[in-house]
């Protein structure tokens, strides 16, 4: 089949290298793509939120199947325009995108379907935000309804922090039209875990958990970001408590879009926290996370363009992903200021050196200077590494983020370190 791949991050990049390699595969487009996914495929200069050229070039090429990265153009109806034109596609409709689009609308969702989530207010204004974290008590997240890039949710430790965060976005406007209505909830405790799903609109087939780091620094302190990096598997979540997870958040969710006549086909990612009380959902995404694909394809096997085809056209099989045997540790490398700013035209340098090590590295925010790599994002990379163990894909991450140099590079120095520990402790 022809595979065309919308988007331009990492996570396309994955999506890319994984497809390019399946048997039924015999051609992988992109649009845009980066240079990294010029390796796999022929890239067209066209924006993911061009509905209107991204359907064209669809039919164009006749492709069999695309698949959508990005969530700003499923929320904007990109899935809807290529069905319409006969396209097959792995990417639910602007209607049921409304998941990730509107944070209050998801909340509406959990409640009738029965699904656990942290308990929750919505506000328009100041008055209504001050009256929702007093009913809080104190510690909550303030999270704009709309999208913001990853940057639309705010953790504070008291009620004077969670005030200030909402005053920013619905008196500062610091986020645009997705922070005039707001979305604050009470602050769990415990840790979270990312829960990914093939749907077909009934049927729901999970991957293997992963867990990511949003935290710029070490220790998870500093600035929310879209992802410093992943793991997979969690500790703990083996393939029967997975099941159980997605047997009560993403199918009773399927269900209930189902009977307000939404059909959802794509990947379901469930932002979970596991409570003292039991699992809660912080937050659906419609469609796979970044980083977490970055950790989590590598470690498919089998045909994953043929899952994507049948969750696409309506008759997805209930049979597992296949999944190969030890773990994958994924390391995001971002450049200077992020995630307030971003330097571009950094050269890069060290990329083979790091693949040479059997590493995976994926391109984000590159771009190509005449012969030359350079930055062109916040995050720039994402480096992956397999291993026997977590122990021992984490180590190899790392030895592989040390052949890689641009000016001004970061990134965290803990991906998995907590996750290390408590594999051993599960494994002894």
């Amino acid at each position: 089949m022809k595979v065309l791949i919308v988007g331009a991050g990492g996570r396309e990049h994955a999506l890319a290298d994984v497809l390019a390699g399946c048997e039924s595969v015999r051609e992988v487009h992109a649009a845009p793509g980066n240079p990294g996914i010029a390796r796999n495929a022929t890239c067209h200069p066209i924006a993911a939120t061009d509905i209107e050229g991204v359907t064209d070039l669809a039919r164009a090429i006749h492709a069999d199947l695309v698949v959508i990265g990005p969530e700003a153009p499923l929320v904007a109806g990109l899935a809807d325009a290529l069905r319409h034109g006969g396209v097959a596609v792995f990417g639910p409709g602007a209607a049921a995108a409304r998941l990730e689009g509107s944070k209050a609308f998801a909340k509406d969702v959990m409640q009738a379907a029965g699904v656990a989530a942290a308990s929750s207010f919505t506000a328009a204004t100041m008055t209504e935000a001050r009256a929702a974290i007093a009913a809080l008590g104190g510690p909550a997240v303030v999270k704009a309804d709309g999208l913001a890039a990853g940057k639309g949710v705010v953790v504070c430790d008291d009620a004077a922090a969670a005030e200030a965060a909402a005053n920013e976005m619905l008196v500062g406007g610091v986020l645009g039209e997705a922070g005039r209505m707001l979305v604050i909830e009470e602050r769990l405790v415990g840790p979270e875990v990312s829960l990914l799903a093939l749907c077909d609109g009934e049927t729901a087939v999970p991957l293997a958990a992963a867990q990511d780091y949003k935290r710029i620094g070490d220790g998870d302190r500093g600035a929310n970001t879209g992802g410093m990096g992943a793991h997979s598997p969690v500790p703990g979540l083996d393939v029967t408590r997975v099941a159980e997870l997605t047997e009560a958040v993403h199918v009773p969710v399927l269900r209930e879009l189902a009977r307000r006549g939404l059909h959802f086909n794509g990947c379901l990612y469930a932002g979970l926290m596991l409570t003292a009380t039991g699992p809660r959902v912080l937050e659906f995404n419609v469609r796979f996370g970044d980083p977490e694909t970055q950790a989590l394809l590598p470690r498919i096997e089998g045909d994953f363009a043929e899952r994507l085809l049948e969750a696409a056209t309506g008759r997805l099989a209930r049979e597992a992903v296949r999944v190969r045997p030890g773990a994958s540790v994924s390391v995001v490398l971002a450049s200077r200021g992020y995630p307030e700013g971003s330097e571009a035209g950094v050269a890069i340098t060290g990329i083979d050196a790091a693949e040479a090590t059997g590493a995976r590295v994926y391109h984000a925010g590159t771009a190509l200077r005449g012969d030359r790599l350079v930055t062109a994002g916040g995050r720039v990379l994402a480096v992956t590494a397999l291993g026997a163990s977590l122990a021992e894909a984490r180590e190899r991450a790392y030895a592989a983020c040390e052949s890689i140099a641009f000016d001004g590079a970061q990134y965290r120095r803990d991906i998995a370190a907590a996750a290390v520990t408590a594999e051993a402790l599960v494994t002894s």
